[in-house]
């Protein structure tokens, strides 16, 4: 059995070490945090083509301070922030978020009949698009006899097979290799034809909504 007191001083070293470790890992976590603030400021700085007394003027801000601001020399203050990021034409949000974009994007399969469909961005994707695979298999299910109609723009780029895509009153036929687009608000199908075919689209956020819709029902 171990004496009492060696207990205490094991749990009290534990404490100790622990209490210790969080303090330099959150001093590491601000430090980093606080880089990254400062190569946004000057990056953007930069990419605009302005000098330090540019920015500095546009800021209110002496140019030694926004030099030490860039530079670590000096720490940064939120009423220092505010100005800045007017001046770079961003927000205050957007100079200081500490969250990580989604790099890697690991796509779960969403099936409705005859259709299986892959989200390959996020909700918040670049220019406002929804990039998306999509599988069509005509012997799980018949080709719609109902054109749609709802508002957005797609494109789409066959990878594998051939499309049949129907636009009001017209028939293509889309092979692998070749791409389409079109207005939604024109009555419109897509489906399969002569086996399986995939294919790569671009929508804006309605349509995506439309076509989580369809596979939501």
């Amino acid at each position: 059995m171990i004496p009492l007191p060696a207990i205490c001083d094991v749990v009290s070293t534990v404490s100790t070490f622990c209490a210790v470790g969080c303090t330099v890992l959150r001093m590491t976590q601000e430090f980093e945090v606080d880089q990254v603030i400062r190569q946004r400021i000057r990056t953007l700085r930069q990419n605009l083509g302005w000098s330090l007394e540019s920015l500095a003027s546009k800021a209110s801000l002496s140019v030694s301070t926004l030099s030490r601001i860039e530079t670590g020399g000096r720490r940064i203050a939120l009423d220092q922030l505010v100005p800045i990021a007017k001046a770079l034409s961003t927000s205050l949000d957007e100079l200081v978020s500490t969250s990580e974009a989604e790099i890697i994007i690991r796509p779960e399969p969403i099936s409705m009949p005859g259709i299986t469909m892959w989200k390959l961005s996020t909700d918040d994707a670049v220019n406002g698009v929804n990039v998306s695979k999509m599988r069509f298999d005509p012997s799980q299910a018949p080709a719609p006899t109902e054109l749609r109609i709802h508002p957005g723009k797609e494109w789409f780029t066959v990878l594998l097979g051939e499309i049949q895509l129907k636009l009001g009153d017209r028939t293509y036929h889309v092979k692998a290799g070749q791409s389409a687009q079109f207005d939604t608000m024109t009555p419109h199908a897509l489906w399969a034809v002569n086996g399986i075919a995939e294919v790569l689209g671009i929508m804006d956020h309605a349509g995506q909504r439309a076509h989580e819709h369809d596979t939501a029902s």
